[in-house]
């Protein structure tokens, strides 16, 4: 068969020739899967119907291999849980009611394998791709955050990966007009081949403003609007993103999409004035799988069926073929679903903005799917086939057997280990973690986004959590954070996911705000090795049963598989975005301390749990298990320090997390520059442990909070009738520029500055 043949195959055609041979395998489909499809369609498909199955059924977007483990977020679901989301997975995003008759959604997304092959554009369209999903849903975003991991900080492809992902994140970002509130920088070796670029988008919407990827309304009108569909991203994140980089064999690797930030922020404002005027009775943006996935969701998601026509497709490249039409993941495209009355008031608003459209084809009563090329149908298929109905692979997982061993590991005791330093040698490790590629400094990626454009932005990085002001008239708004830890979730994949969940809703507490929500972004090796399934089995249902534990609903996320390379697969990366509301931002809780002579306070007691710690990290070590986690002790924490921002008790708060409290004291101080005396030797003894420990150690649980004097006996009571542990350790000294652990050891604010702040410049320009 010719190509040009094969580019003009129909429906007649391919029933007509049974035996032609089709590329399924270049596609990335395999055997199973294309027998399959022959078996729903009772005939082989048409070059167009696989393209669309090959780029739905793919890992990417069908989740095939997760599936049957990302139900337990809706089966562990309580009513309780249920009681502000408004609408839950299985949407573009979530959405939750936070008051007032406002509603917020929020999505986390990985754009991870594109970023490798292309840095900036990959990042760029991760961030155009996610806030799209916002938009979809009928809302403005106001704010996106960016978890980024990379690979050893002085291997020489960092250079090219760091500079171009984070020019890419902000440069984009910057140029939507959207604050960048937050998200993380870490570096590991195990991300070399594979950087983590994750991308969070938040929007705000009245309750009458939410709109559903649906198609219903026999004779309505489908029109597909925005950017002109091109060959810059034909197979995209959607095959790109299913299978391994490996040098041993052919690797796809098609186009990275190329994003337009300005055409988006038009299409930004377009989007929401025909919501304001109700114009659209469904939409769907389009990203992974392209229109492949905007017209199989939306009929699917209806309640009959769709006709297209591809001439009416608006195309920048003429000589794309049919099936790339399909595949084509060029970005800034929404697709719409409009009645035949309200076409000429639409056609309005897309003059207005100066967007183009057409119109390509109506919603029918036959529920089929069908797709019309020079006259000839190339597609007809039941759409559900098509996007929900595909493959679910109950993959094989077992726990390595290796685990055992790495979990025997432990820092404490060994060699790296020996020569833990004590008295004034404690100066100078403290200046050396805070110096450190994970806990130095980030402003050098952080200088590079806009955090307060819009005027919203009520707090940003480094503070522990991003917070957004929704309503400017009672300053309602909300706090965002995202956390992982690779390191704790490949020594425990169950507790390392639960870790990651007590982080993020920890730190959005310790800002101040309810949690109310969560999003994750599951990024792990292949699914088809039996340990990575046993990780992700095992870090999916830790984070179900967590988020069960402490009462806060699963609204959305992404699955991210294949992160490895030539069989190497990444640390399992579970990262955990959670949302909190506030009733009024304004009593927001900075993560520094400002007043001279306020009193230092710990919550929380100290274990010796080095395993996994930034200090076993920089000794070269990785072994163990990682620190407890006690979701119950985490909800009174989290209460306690809401509702001490809530009534004035504290001045600031910063949770003990990476780095232990050596850290947490450090970045407290540096916040705004002023510094502490601090005397640790009574909570020593009563936690049992030497001061290395109680610096280094990272013990869950714990956070530290600057408290005025008026409000100290307060503050104790509060602790006291929750039964949780307390110590005051020092007080804030205005004048010393210092953070001195008396009788120990001090650091000068200038030097633990110098070393924490030269790290990512010094690497990087």
């Amino acid at each position: 068969m010719s190509e040009t043949h094969f580019n003009l195959d129909t429906i007649e055609h391919a029933a007509a020739t049974p035996d032609t041979e089709l590329p399924w395998a270049e596609l990335g489909l395999n055997e199973t899967e294309f027998e399959r499809i022959k078996e729903i369609l009772g005939r082989r498909p048409t070059a167009a119907e696989l393209a669309m199955y090959s780029v739905m059924w793919s890992e990417h977007c069908s989740y095939k291999s997760s599936k049957v483990h990302l139900r337990q977020f809706g089966e562990k679901v309580t009513d309780e849980m249920r009681r502000n989301l408004m609408v839950g997975i299985g949407e573009n995003a979530g959405v939750t009611d936070i008051g007032d008759g406002w509603a917020v959604t929020f999505k986390i997304e990985s754009h991870n394998h594109p970023s490798y092959v292309e840095p900036y554009q990959g990042a760029a369209t991760g961030v155009g791709g996610i806030v799209r999903d916002i938009i979809s849903m009928g809302a403005r975003p106001v704010a996106v955050m960016d978890p980024l991991r990379f690979g050893a900080i002085d291997h020489p492809d960092t250079q090219r990966v760091v500079h171009g992902i984070v020019a890419g994140v902000g440069g984009y970002g910057n140029s939507l007009g959207l604050p960048n509130i937050g998200g993380e920088v870490e570096f590991d070796p195990c991300y070399q081949g594979n950087p983590l670029v994750n991308a969070l988008a938040v929007g705000v919407m009245r309750h009458e403003d939410i709109r559903l990827a649906t198609a219903s309304g026999t004779g309505n009108r489908v029109v597909l609007f925005g950017a002109r569909t091109g060959g810059d991203g034909i197979g995209g994140a959607s095959v790109l993103a299913s299978e391994s980089f490996d040098d041993s064999k052919p690797s796809k690797r098609p186009a990275v999409q190329v994003g337009d930030p300005f055409a988006e922020k038009v299409l930004i404002e377009c989007c929401l004035e025909l919501f304001k005027s109700s114009l659209v009775e469904g939409i769907q943006d389009l990203g992974a799988a392209g229109i492949s996935c905007a017209t199989s969701e939306l009929a699917s998601n209806g309640d009959g069926g769709m006709r297209v026509n591809l001439d009416d497709v608006l195309l920048r490249d003429p000589s794309l073929t049919p099936g790339e039409i399909l595949m084509s993941e060029s970005q800034e495209r929404m697709m719409a679903v409009v009645t035949p009355e309200k076409a000429a008031a639409f056609e309005a608003v897309m003059a207005k903005w100066d967007v183009e459209y057409s119109w390509i084809g109506e919603v029918t009563d036959t529920g089929r799917l069908v797709i019309d090329h020079h006259g000839e149908v190339i597609v007809d298929v039941d759409p559900r086939t098509v996007a929900h109905d595909g493959p679910v692979y109950e993959r094989p997982y077992a726990r390595p057997e290796s685990q055992d061993a790495l979990q025997e590991a432990h820092f404490t005791g060994s060699p790296e280990d020996a020569a833990r330093p004590s008295g004034a040698e404690l100066g100078p490790a403290l200046l050396e973690l805070m110096g450190s590629p994970n806990l130095c400094s980030k402003e050098w990626v952080t200088s590079q986004y806009d955090r307060y454009v819009q005027g919203n932005t009520a707090m940003a990085m480094p503070d522990d959590a991003g917070v957004v002001r929704v309503d400017e008239r009672s300053n309602l708004g909300v706090a965002l954070s995202t956390d992982s830890n690779g390191r704790y979730t490949r020594l425990d994949p169950y507790r390392g996911a639960q870790l990651a969940l007590a982080q993020a809703y920890r730190n959005v507490a310790t800002a101040g705000a309810r949690p109310v929500a969560v999003s994750d972004c599951l990024n792990f090796g292949s699914p088809e090795d039996p340990d990575v399934m046993w990780q992700f089995a095992e870090a999916v249902r830790g984070l179900a049963d967590g988020c069960q534990a402490i009462g806060v609903p699963v609204t959305g996320g992404n699955v991210s598989l294949y992160n490895q390379t030539g069989g190497v697969a990444i640390n399992p990366t579970p990262v955990v975005a959670m949302m909190g509301v506030f009733d009024d931002v304004t009593r927001r809780t900075p993560s520094g301390w400002r007043e001279d002579g306020q009193a230092v306070y710990l919550l929380g007691e100290t274990a010796a749990e080095l395993d996994g710690s930034e200090w076993a990290r920089l000794r070269g070590h990785l072994g163990g298990t990682p620190p407890r986690v006690d979701l119950d002790r985490e909800r009174v924490l989290a209460d306690m320090l809401v509702n001490m921002s809530r009534d004035g008790m504290i001045d600031a708060a910063h949770d003990v997390a990476e780095g232990g409290l050596g850290a947490t004291l450090a970045e407290m101080a540096l916040r705004f520059g002023v510094g502490a005396r601090i005397g640790l030797g009574e909570v020593a003894e009563r936690d049992g442990v030497d001061l290395f420990t109680l610096l280094f150690s990272e013990t869950q649980g714990r956070a530290v909070a600057s408290v005025p004097r008026s409000e100290e006996v307060r503050f104790r009571d509060m602790c006291t009738v929750r039964n949780y542990p307390f110590a005051r350790i020092g007080v804030v000294d205005a004048e010393s520029g210092s953070l001195d652990f008396q009788g120990e050891f001090a650091v000068g604010l200038d030097e633990l500055r110098d070393a924490h702040e030269s790290t990512l410049p010094r690497h990087f320009g």
